[in-house]
């Protein structure tokens, strides 16, 4: 990319920030309404494609709460289809169907903003038992792999040849209507965030496996599409999955090479045929012009060279729960309302749920490669045993710390609260109020124990590359993910909160520039449960669907 070209993608991503801003006074542009007659279904399937039926799990793997983080605890399983078929359960199938009276719908192991669920995988496995090698689109709904394309028997070797190791290949992509049908031109961030639940959710899933995740940067993403051959597929226009990242999961005591992935290595992708028709989401669908530009301007033109995390902390050894890692994962739910009364957590375990969020080697997920970190959390404490409520940070990376305290509010403490947590006190006090009116006045973030805003190192990071704006809200989607599953296993609940006034937050930190920008919001809390619902398993519904087929 040109100087010329990296300032007008540049631009193109600033103004497409600033335009879907909420404020006060108006909100980013969306429909307005909800056209019910064109909800996208949230399940893409492919016509024509083979399917290969992959077993569901019949145990668990036997794995503590603190195996979700740490590295190494599990030993690798044999990289099998069957082994496989578990990572893809504990972190792209479906965890239940919630019922109501005239209604139902699934839930997933990976968040989603709304519950739309714009974010697709694709697993790339070589030759092996139950399988053959090629390009596989993952259903949820039918838990199995639709084949979009087979691979040649020399591809193996070229495999093993680059990498070194034994292991396979998975990619995440987004179906940016499913976000916009509901949430306009917004809709390009939420898209991110789901792709990092979904990332920190396969980090999970493979470390429980013993594996683990390695973020490839060594491919432009034009070259990822022409792998999956999204540039010969048959899209409906306006429902086109765009391609977003590409990993390589292997057992975790090996050292792949990640180095960028040579041309003749592509070019197998161009010499295979892949097939299948995807099939129609909406009936109709309304224009987001705003998105496909921005979404262009955020293409990656080039490869890049892995990235490692950065700033390391000293490991940590979170608080247990009573629950495995596996069941966690199975538990996960966004939380709708919260009891205030019955909110309070220890301090003990908001350590624990601010030390999962630390990036360090070796301890998922946040050592999958997605490069120093760039996104802190200004969190507002409301009921944690001895701890005053307050506005507070969780520093991130401590190389912005002097940067962030020259860029917020002069009268802010910056008082450290624990000697082994980067946790600084800004101001003492109670902030629900401010809570819940930054987060689009929505009670949830003031009734639980703490909510916090994820605030990024935004325009640096962008002057490195426009692209990685998107990584920002990979980051802190991954932020979400771990929270989402530390409030699980205290018997709390967490739920991400895309809708927040992004200004009045930057107002509340002393912001004054674009140098920081919002972009994430959390809250954690106890659930009100709503008693009108009941549950069904996940898979209850696939002896009918096969009873049809």
């Amino acid at each position: 990319m040109s100087d010329d070209e990296h300032g007008s993608a540049m631009e193109q991503v600033l103004f497409y920030h600033e335009q879907t801003k909420h404020h006060f006074h108006k909100t980013a542009r969306s429909l307005g309404y909800m056209d019910w007659a064109n909800q996208p279904d949230p399940f893409r399937f492919y016509t024509g494609c083979p399917l290969i039926r992959l077993p569901l799990m019949a145990n668990d793997p036997v794995a503590e709460h603190g195996a979700l983080f740490l590295h190494g605890i599990s030993p690798p399983r044999p990289l099998t289809l069957e082994n496989i078929a578990g990572m893809i359960e504990l972190s792209m199938g479906l965890s239940a169907w919630k019922v109501t009276p005239g209604s139902t719908w699934s839930l997933r192991m990976n968040p989603s903003s709304g519950n739309l669920h714009p974010t697709e995988s694709y697993w790339i496995l070589p030759a092996g038992e139950g399988c053959v090698g090629g390009v596989y689109h993952y259903s949820p709904f039918l838990h199995a792999l639709e084949t979009r394309a087979e691979f040649p028997d020399s591809v193996n070797k070229v495999w093993y040849d680059h990498f070194g190791t034994s292991g396979f290949m998975v990619a995440l992509s987004s179906i940016f209507w499913r976000e916009a049908w509901k949430y306009g031109e917004r809709a390009f961030r939420y898209c991110h965030h789901d792709v990092g639940h979904a990332l920190a959710a396969l980090r999970f899933a493979a470390n429980l496996m013993g594996w683990r995740v390695h973020l490839l940067h060594g491919i432009s993403d034009r070259n990822l599409g022409r792998m999956l051959g999204f540039n010969r597929t048959d899209w409906v226009a306006g429902e086109e999955d765009e391609a977003d990242l590409l990993c390589w999961v292997c057992p975790a005591i090996e050292q792949p090479n990640l180095s960028v992935l040579p041309c003749e290595f592509i070019e197998i992708f161009d010499r295979i045929t892949h097939q299948g028709r995807p099939e129609k989401l909406s009936r109709e669908r309304h224009p987001w012009p705003i998105i496909d530009t921005v979404a262009a301007a955020c293409r990656k033109n080039r490869s890049e060279v892995n990235e490692g995390v950065g700033a390391e902390f000293s490991p940590a050894i979170v608080p247990g729960s009573t629950w495995s890692a596996a069941q966690l994962i199975r538990r996960r739910r966004s939380a709708v309302a919260f009891d205030r009364g019955r909110s309070r957590m220890s301090r003990k375990h908001f350590y624990g749920c601010l030390q999962a969020c630390l990036p360090r080697p070796n301890q998922a997920p946040f050592d999958v490669g997605l490069g120093e970190s760039q996104v802190h959390l200004f969190v507002f404490v409301h009921q944690v045993d001895d701890l005053q409520p307050g506005l507070y940070v969780l520093v991130r990376n401590p190389q912005h710390f002097n940067e962030l305290r020259e860029n917020t509010h002069p009268h802010f403490l910056w008082s450290r609260v624990e000697k082994d947590l980067p946790l600084y006190l800004l101001e003492p006090g109670d902030w629900q109020v401010d809570a819940k009116l930054v987060s689009c006045n929505q009670e949830i973030a003031g009734d639980g124990a703490f909510s916090l805003g994820m605030v990024a190192c935004f325009r640096d990071s962008l002057e490195v590359a426009p692209h990685r704006y998107k990584h920002l809200f990979w980051e802190a989607g991954m932020v979400g993910q771990v929270l989402y599953l530390q409030a699980e296993a205290y018997g709390l609940r967490g739920t991400g909160i895309g809708c927040f006034f992004d200004d009045p937050m930057h107002d509340i930190c002393g912001f004054r520039d674009n140098k920081y920008q919002d972009v994430y919001h959390f809250t954690v809390g106890y659930p009100i449960e709503d008693g009108r619902l009941s549950m069904k398993p996940p898979y209850y519904h696939l002896q009918n669907v096969q009873a049809v087929e």
